[in-house]
Order: structure tokens, then C-alpha cells, then sequence
């Protein structure tokens, strides 16, 4: 990614929050082709946009999503995206498929810093690991929640922190919600 260009009007300040949208995709079929390639599930194709339809009413139109090259995880942004106000920019991002923590990492700190709001569509273990590493803190039972049910398929978790995306590292966001299709 490049970073835009920027105006003081546009960027968010250091201490304004920003948020972190991690999306798991929705529920994949399991056809005799390549991980990479594998659609969604009939389920999937019904939990994605309610998982958009939740993101909406959290108030979150993101200003960029990242979205792994996996074809089921390309299947559910589709879905999602209707739900949303407005279309974000998207980026289709190979790195996002089997993606380690520290390469998540790695790939939020290179958010340019006038992106507010970030959503990223990916893959377990990572989408999970990154959503524990990420919050240091907890709203409500939004951690507790997401330590018993795990990251199960469309599940969000919305990581809030300030400052800039080059210092997004271990422990500097906030648990602000924790959503599965299925609770």
C-alpha cells in the first residue's frame, strides 16, 4: 500500500481513536479444489451480510479493507459491502491468506494514517490472534466472550486504540465488540 496524501483536516489526530474491523469470512464450502479457491457455504452466503448489516449498525463505514485473495473470503466482502453505507476503498491483499501475527502486524502498520477506520477479511488462526494480541483492554464481556466462543466463521471483532498505524503492536487497542452470527 502507498500512503495518500494528506491534510491536517483529513488526518486523524493522535489522540483520536481508531478502529480496527477483523472479519473472519463467512462459512466456506469444501469442493475437491484448492484451499485458495474454496466458495461459500450456503450458510456463509447468509451470515455475510448480516455480519455487514451488523458492521452498519455499529456505525463503522470503513475508510479501507484489506481483503485476503481467497475466493471465499473475496465472496464475503461482496456480501458485506451491500450492507454498508458507503463503498470503502478496497484492497485485495495476497498477504492476508495464511498470514502469520507479526506479518498481520506488519501489514496494519503500513495503513496509511489518514485511514481512520480499517477492516480486514482473513483467515483463522490469524484473524483470532491478531484480535487477542491487539487488546491489551476490554469493553464489557466482549474478551471473555471471544476467549469461549473462539473465532468461529463471520465473526467480528472490532479493536479500537490511538495513534498512529505504525505503532499498532501488542496490547494497544481496546476490545470494543465482539460479534458472532451464531451467539
Amino acid at each position: 500500500m502507498s500512503a495518500a496524501a494528506t491534510s491536517p483536516e483529513t488526518t486523524p489526530g493522535p489522540s483520536e481513536t481508531r478502529r480496527i474491523v477483523l472479519l473472519r469470512h463467512a462459512k466456506a464450502d469444501w469442493p475437491e479444489v484448492p484451499d485458495i479457491e474454496r466458495p461459500l457455504a450456503d450458510r456463509g452466503r447468509k451470515d455475510a451480510p448480516v455480519a455487514g448489516r451488523r458492521i452498519a449498525g455499529m456505525g463503522i463505514n470503513p475508510d479501507l479493507t484489506l481483503c485476503s485473495t481467497a475466493a471465499r473470503t473475496r465472496e464475503t466482502w461482496k456480501l458485506v459491502v451491500h450492507e454498508l453505507p458507503q463503498r470503502p476503498k478496497t484492497v485485495y491483499e495476497d498477504r492476508l491468506y495464511e498470514a502469520s501475527l507479526g506479518e498481520l502486524i506488519a501489514l496494519l502498520n503500513e495503513t496509511p494514517d489518514d485511514v481512520k477506520d480499517l477492516m480486514v477479511i482473513g483467515h483463522n488462526p490469524g484473524m483470532h490472534a491478531l484480535a487477542d494480541a491487539l487488546a491489551g483492554a476490554a469493553d464489557a464481556d466482549a474478551l471473555a466472550r471471544m476467549q469461549r466462543k473462539g473465532f468461529p466463521t463471520a465473526a467480528i471483532a472490532v479493536v479500537g486504540f490511538n495513534g498512529s498505524w505504525k505503532s499498532v503492536e501488542h496490547g494497544v487497542g481496546r476490545l470494543l465488540d465482539y460479534w458472532t452470527p451464531h451467539e
